[in-house]
């Protein structure tokens, strides 16, 4: 017997398509989420390889990378410290070079001024008077640069450029001073200036002036050139003085000299401020003060093995009889 079909029912599954439609739905969201994370996780991952190649290019740099040498991690100082000891050492040219450096990268007045006195040193006098005035252009109270072109301009024989720069070089280091230079060499190098250009009362009133200074270390030359000074006015008795006073530092100076031959300038030195003693009491009068001296001048002229001197003066000796 045959069932109807009419009896048979037909189920449909709706809820199931809906659940098939919603993790579909969820599926495709979480796979966006995932895809963003790995992205940022890659990102950072890629930023930290890079980071560390550039660190490992800068510690161990190939060929096409910068090489870092000891040169390019130098500051300014290190240049001018090292230009300073190249000087020392008599290697001017590569302290120049590196002072030219140090002037590139932070120009300061004293730099200026340092690589000037290099100049100076190899006879590049132009040079030298252009870096001194940008030194003094940049510093108005440097004392030094002030210095140091009075010293050019001596050796130009430009006296009165030069007393100028003295001049300013004093008032500089009273107002802002400097410990490389001492008021007892300023005075005397304005005296030495005042010398020449036959300012002799102006040269004994400096002269003096250094004299009288604490600080620095006394020359033997300060008391010759007064003495010259003096006997340029014709204070005899003053110069006499002064020309023993500069035998008497040599004595006590020329032990501590470095070298023998710096021991053999300052006994020729002092062989001829004996002469010229010797002449001064001449003329006052003073014959046996003189032939002392000249008999001190004749000892040292031999123990120098000086023949020329030593005859010159034995016969001098010999006009007093």
């Amino acid at each position: 017997m045959k069932k109807s079909k009419s009896n048979k029912k037909v189920v449909r599954k709706p809820a199931k398509i809906e659940m098939r439609d919603n993790c579909c739905s969820a599926t495709s969201v979480w796979s966006w989420t995932i895809y963003v994370y790995w992205f940022i996780i890659l990102f950072f991952i890629a930023a930290t390889f890079y980071i560390l190649g550039r660190s490992h290019e800068f510690l161990h740099p190939t060929e096409q990378n910068v090489v870092v040498t000891e040169e390019v991690l130098m500051r300014p100082s290190d240049y001018i410290d090292s230009a300073k000891k190249k000087l020392q050492e008599g290697n001017v040219d590569d302290a120049i070079a590196e002072l030219t450096t140090a002037v590139e990268s932070d120009a300061t007045s004293n730099v200026y001024a340092l690589r000037g006195e290099a100049y100076m040193q190899i006879g590049d006098y132009q040079k030298a008077l252009d870096d001194f005035n940008s030194a003094i252009e940049k510093d108005s109270m440097n004392a030094i640069a002030f210095y140091d072109r009075a010293l050019l301009n001596t050796r130009l024989e430009n006296y009165d450029a030069a007393l100028n720069d003295i001049n300013n070089a004093l008032a500089s280091q009273s107002m802002k001073p400097s410990e490389i230079l001492t008021m007892r060499d300023l005075y005397a190098k304005r005296g030495q200036l005042n010398l020449w250009l036959k300012n002799w009362q102006g040269a004994v009133v400096d002269y003096t002036n250094s004299l009288a200074r604490a600080e620095g270390r006394i020359s033997a030359d300060v008391y010759a050139e007064r003495g010259e000074a003096f006997t340029a006015l014709g204070d005899y008795e003053n110069a006499v003085n002064d020309y023993t006073s500069a035998v008497r530092v040599i004595s006590e100076q020329i032990q501590a000299a470095p070298t023998q031959e710096e021991r053999e300038k300052q006994s020729s030195s002092a062989m001829g401020y004996f002469e010229k003693s010797a002449a001064l009491n001449f003329k006052m009068g003073n014959n046996a003060a003189a032939r002392n001296d000249l008999e001190s001048a004749f000892a040292i002229a031999v123990a120098l093995d000086d023949g020329e001197s030593a005859d010159r003066i034995q016969k001098l000796i010999g006009d007093l009889d």
